[in-house]
């Protein structure tokens, strides 16, 4: 089985943002599990409501599963590492988690069509799940970073410079935007 660099982290954390940029930087395959999904099964947030989140939960660990397989960089949904079989399988590959504070989430999350935010108060939900699942988190990663304030790039780098560490592979010479 390939390597993978696999980020995880609360919504809104940047995992996704983040980890393509990781992936160009070293010139990788970035596989996002929540936009294959979404490609296969259609809108989360649809799936939650016909099939329910016990269904969701069962597709979503067969994506990680499968994208575990093929290596590169690979950016999971943030409850992903709910599943014994997911944390299991990450114990053979890096692990970075992102995390960010509640302060910078405020504006990340405003809007969003995110299933389990949508009952109430969606920066109260945030905060009760990503407090929920920070002991997962924190027990799964390899590194962490804070992607709260300064420029994006900046995690960018040092989560590239990592990450072709553990894989062996050369950094790019590009910039990253």
């Amino acid at each position: 089985m390939p390597d993978a660099v696999v980020l995880i982290g609360p919504m809104g954390a940047g995992k996704s943002s983040i980890g393509r940029r990781v992936a160009k930087r070293l010139g990788l395959t970035f596989t996002d599990t929540d936009t294959v999904i979404v490609r296969e099964h259609g809108p989360i947030a649809d799936l939650f409501a016909s099939q329910g989140e016990a269904a969701f939960r069962r597709i979503e660990r067969e994506t990680v599963a499968n994208a575990l397989t093929k290596g590169g960089i690979i950016a999971l949904g943030g409850g992903a590492v709910l599943a014994p079989e997911t944390r299991e399988a990450l114990s053979h590959h890096h692990v970075v988690a992102l995390t960010v504070s509640q302060r910078t989430i405020a504006s990340r999350i405003r809007g969003s069509k995110r299933p389990l935010l949508n009952g109430g108060d969606p920066l109260a939900e945030w905060v009760r799940i990503s407090e929920e699942r920070r002991p997962l988190y924190e027990s799964l990663a390899d590194v962490t970073y804070d992607t709260s304030r300064g420029p994006l790039k900046n995690v960018v780098e040092e989560a590239a410079e990592w990450a072709a560490e553990r894989l062996g592979v050369p950094l790019e010479r590009k910039e990253v935007e």
